[in-house]
């Protein structure tokens, strides 16, 4: 059998030279590893049969990944090397080498040559190795001296890339991201490497759509360069198919003719009828082969997947295919690591990951501080998930040398990613940066993606008249003009294994060390505060959505949503603020997203999560909270009813001192009409009696590759078969087989890192299994004392690989999940009020500066000089409006409550205090109509003690422009007004 899969192979191999022009191949199989330094590992003949052989991509200090704290990472050289053959065939023709990326940097030498550098430890890069690679019988060898040192210095300008930082940048050191082997005719459509080989490639995209009736112009145009010894006579082919291989469109641009030596760009456009548009978990994609013809001959074929969707940011908000979507999603660290493995998954791995984000009704991931590498972007694609994609940044602006190594980064990135429909954002750096350089990153994107539909901008840029989207981190900003939304809002921690207060470890908020001085509640969570927190939080977002007035909030994305081994304040070495732990398990907060995000703007699913579990000591009396869209929730324990909850924050239902019962605790949720329309309910669990192991489907077979991962979960079950949710079993591992053992984590000694016994958390634990290069048939058992043990059998299938070179791409066979379907035609916001348009302002003093207060400008604001009797603020209308609502941002929004008084035309409607917010707070007025509105405060204002958000270096987070009133007595500060009235 394995015979006749190599001659098919060989054949196949043979076919592809002597019949195509272009053919990529799978370059990750037979490295081998040395880690340390020896100037001889770059010759040719240099003996490294002793080296440990693997299968990139591969981080060659792996073993750290969550075991140690990220400053404390292992870092020095280590060499790569490969031996590999090329057919007889490729003589003459042109060999490129491509690598996703290394960490940190990197020489390479090919048969002793050096080819070359690359020393950012982010984007992508390639070599032209044309003239110094074998072909035929002789071998080749490529080497790599890989040094991920936290210190390294660009050689050329001795300066530090900014991005070598230990608070985010999980150092997995070397190649750890995928690479390939190109070889292509001498005339030929180029690669997007732009550092070193100075080309862009292909870049297709679509205008003129009409999303209604299906159809768009579909744009492709190559760079191309003719290296033979003659002009050639060049037809450009575009040929599209759909998700199913079947044929949609083919079309041809001019004629062109490219002489010797030249480099031009040819390019074809066309209409195209019966689109499926990309879409929010609707990873719709084409393929577009963009053909080189000579003569009525194909001599040069690239294929390119890509999707086609319409976006446009106006009016403070995001457009996709026509329809308005408010962000939901997460900031995640760009490093998206695993146990024992850092980033280097294989493909399938990182579509799980994704595509949990999208069936938790998440619809952006913003990569964290440097861009992500290309599989997690392709990966995007496939699951429908929006993403905004990072250049390469610490914190805050920069200049001289830092800031072109990051223009470099963006540009590079541009060009490389510049197909991929789910980038929606190109983030300009994790702060705020000047005007001027904005303006620079601008004319990148324009230069290298014009059509791409992707807004450019940054973190803060506030006020900027350049960017084209912004936000800040934790807090609500409102826009009507560019898209503001939060950043990395709820920092919070909390650990998988603690449910809650009344469950044993029995972790309640705050317990565990303090960092810096800091309350530790905020970080040192248990799951059900973690969950209501993010209820709360969301909440403020979601209530200045579109629909409700001029200037609206764009959304916002948590921080984060898997575990990751970065700066962390808890008690453990990595941080712990997810929605599913580093194995990707769910946590409380996961499933209270997944409620309040069922949809593009508005809630379109009605649905509810009762957070917690119903296994509790005797006595345990305890609140419990349900999450749900309805407008009110019943909750009953074995059918008796014990009211409806207090509602919060749009979400969250609170029942007070629920006594616990064995049995069945339920919710039922209502509409307006008393229409039951969710319902949910846990179930008491009995005793665990056995473990049960399960292999996490995969769309893919498992491969020997030396690279493939299962990822294989264990439950300790009652009699029922149902998972024991205060479980915390120790479970013995064992493995036979052709496999590799790279285990899982929970918190103790190492985090359980490699180990073959850990405890489970919460009834449950996963652990990954790597192939070897053998297949075959893989056992994995478990047992724990006094449960009944359990088995599982995998089965590895072969990898075929010749003389160093694979035909399967690492995401064969991967689909495009289209779960969520087309962008519906139906609007996705409703008006909820009336905004009144504010003509002009006086005030008790600085009238000069009150039109400052509702300028849809958040870095200023109105204050008065500090004395109560100064301390109003009128405004007039553009028409008399009967008054419902007044909205306000005030300075120390966070920590401040401002006890008001407002009348409209002189009779007062409200009289009251503020509260603390994330930066908007709404006050309900009496309906009165008048033209003018007063806004005064009554008395001093005071510190509420709200909680101030402090960052893991100790600094305050910003809570209002740059004046800190905290300690101010008359004081009147308004960032932005407005007042609203009924919506019709």
């Amino acid at each position: 059998m394995m015979k006749k899969c190599f001659l098919a192979f060989f054949l196949a191999f043979c076919c592809l030279y002597s019949h195509a022009q272009r053919t990529t191949y799978n370059f990750n199989s037979s490295w081998k590893v040395l880690v340390g330094d020896n100037a001889d590992a770059k010759e040719a003949g240099f003996n490294d049969a002793g080296w440990k052989p693997v299968t990139l991509p591969y981080a060659w200090n792996e073993d750290d990944a969550f075991k140690k704290d990220i400053k404390d990472l292992t870092t020095g050289i280590a060499w790569y090397r490969k031996h590999f053959k090329l057919p007889a065939t490729a003589k003459g023709q042109k060999i490129f080498l491509e690598f996703e990326g290394i960490r940190q940097a990197g020489e390479f030498y090919l048969n002793g040559k050096p080819i070359g550098l690359h020393e950012n430890g982010v984007t992508a890069f390639g070599f032209d190795i044309s003239d110094l690679v074998n072909t035929g019988d002789a071998e080749n060898v490529l080497a790599v001296r890989i040094d991920n040192s936290w210190e390294y210095h660009e050689r050329a300008t001795n300066t530090k890339f900014q991005w070598e930082d230990k608070n985010f940048n999980a150092n997995y050191g070397g190649i750890n991201k995928n690479v390939y082997l190109h070889i292509a005719g001498k005339l030929y459509q180029t690669l997007p490497l732009f550092t070193t080989l100075g080309t862009t490639g292909v870049y297709v995209y679509a205008d003129q759509y009409n999303i209604k009736g299906g159809s768009a112009t579909i744009h492709a145009e190559s760079q191309i360069k003719n290296e033979t010894t003659q002009p050639q006579n060049i037809v450009y082919e575009v040929a599209v198919t759909d998700a199913k291989g079947a044929p949609v469109k083919t079309f041809s641009g001019a004629a062109t003719t490219l002489a010797p030596g030249a480099t031009a760009t040819v390019n074809a456009a066309s209409p195209v009828n019966d689109l499926h548009f990309w879409s929010w978990g609707y990873g719709y994609l084409y393929t577009v082969q963009t053909t080189l013809k000579v003569n009525g001959k194909a001599v040069d074929v690239v294929s390119t997947k890509t999707g086609f969707r319409k976006t446009e940011f106006k009016d403070g908000m995001i457009y996709l295919n026509d329809r308005v979507i408010m962000v939901h999603g997460y900031a995640q660290r760009t490093s998206n690591e695993w146990p024992a493995i850092g980033l280097s998954v294989p493909a399938w791995l990182s579509d799980y990951s994704n595509g949990l984000m999208v069936e938790g009704n998440g619809n952006l991931v913003r990569w964290m501080h440097i861009t992500p590498w290309k599989q997690d972007i392709e990966s995007c694609d496939r699951v429908g998930l929006m993403q905004s994609m990072q250049a390469g940044d610490a914190e805050h602006d920069i200049t001289g040398t830092r800031w072109e190594q990051r223009k470099a980064v963006i540009r590079d990135a541009i060009i490389y990613n510049k197909n991929n429909p789910s980038i929606i954002f190109y983030e300009s750096g994790n702060e705020s940066i000047s005007e001027a350089h904005m303006a620079e990153m601008k004319a990148i994107r324009d230069q290298y993606d014009p059509h791409g539909g992707r807004a450019i901008g940054s973190r803060e840029m506030l006020d900027s008249k350049v960017a084209e989207y912004g936000g800040e981190m934790l807090y609500t900003n409102k826009s009507a003009h560019i898209p503001m939304w939060a950043m990395e809002y709820s920092r919070d921690e909390g650990s998988r294994k603690y449910w809650d207060d009344h469950t044993p470890p029995f972790h309640k908020d705050g317990d565990g060390p303090q960092y810096n001085g800091q309350n530790a509640a905020v970080y040192n969570r248990n799951m059900e505060s973690h969950a209501v927190e993010n209820v709360k939080r969301w909440f403020e977002f979601w209530n200045e959505r579109p629909g409700t007035g001029r200037r609206v909030s764009a959304g916002g994305v948590n921080i984060v949503f898997s575990e990751t081994n970065t700066h962390h304040r808890g008690a453990e070495n990595y941080r712990c603020s997810g929605e599913v732990d580093a194995l990707r398990i769910k946590k409380q907060n996961y499933y209270a997203n997944q409620v309040m995000w069922n949809g593009w703007v508005n809630p379109e699913k009605n649905s509810l999560h009762i957070i917690g579990h119903w296994n509790y000591a005797s006595g345990v009396k305890k609140d419990v909270y349900v999450v749900s869209t309805a407008d009110k929730v019943e909750l009953k324990v074995n059918g008796k009813s014990l009211g409806y909850g207090q509602k919060s924050d749009g979400f969250l239902f609170t029942f007070k001192n629920i006594e616990w019962q064995a049995g069945t605790i339920s919710a039922t949720g209502y509409d307006a009409n008393g229409k039951q329309v969710c319902e949910g309910a846990i179930t008491t669990k009995g005793n665990p009696v056995a473990l049960r192991l399960t292999n996490i489907e995969r769309p893919a077979p498992f491969i020997a590759n030396g690279q493939d991962l299962s990822l294989v979960e264990v439950e300790v079950v009652d009699a029922k078969g149902e998972r024991c949710p205060t479980a915390l079993n120790t479970i013995h591992f064992s493995l036979e087989g052709p496999a590799e053992w790279r285990g899982g984590m929970a918190i103790g000694p190492d985090n359980y890192i490699l180990a073959k016994s850990l405890p489970v958390e919460n009834g449950v634990n996963r652990v990954l299994i790597r192939s070897t290069t053998t297949p075959g048939k893989i056992s994995v058992k478990v047992t724990a004392d006094g449960l009944q043990p359990a088995s599982l059998t995998l089965i590895s299938a072969p990898f075929i690989e010749n003389d160093g070179l694979a035909a399967r791409l690492p995401a064969a066979g991967l689909p495009c999940r289209l779960d969520r379907g087309p962008t519906p035609a139906t609007p996705s916001y409703t008006i909820t009020r009336t905004p009144i348009a504010i003509i002009k302002a006086t005030a008790g003093a600085h009238t000069d500066s009150a039109f400052a207060s509702y300028d849809d400008n958040e870095l200023s604001d109105w204050v008065n000089d500090g004395k109560l009797e100064t301390a109003w603020i009128e405004y007039e209308l553009e028409r008399p409006a009967t008054v419902s609502e007044v909205t306000l941002k005030l300075n120390n929004f966070r920590s401040r409550a401002y006890p008001l008084i407002i009348t409209v035309d002189g009779r007062e409607v409200f009289a009251g205090s503020t509260k603390p917010t994330l930066g908007y707070y709404t006050i309900a007025c009496k309906p009165e109509k008048g033209k003018k509105v007063r806004i005064q405060l009554a008395k001093v204002s005071k510190d509420e003690g709200g909680n101030t958000m402090v960052e893991v270096n100790g600094k305050k987070l910003d809570d209002g422009v740059a004046r800190d009133d905290s300690k101010a007595k008359g004081t009147l500060s308004i960032i932005e007004a407005e007042i609203y009235e009924a919506a019709p």
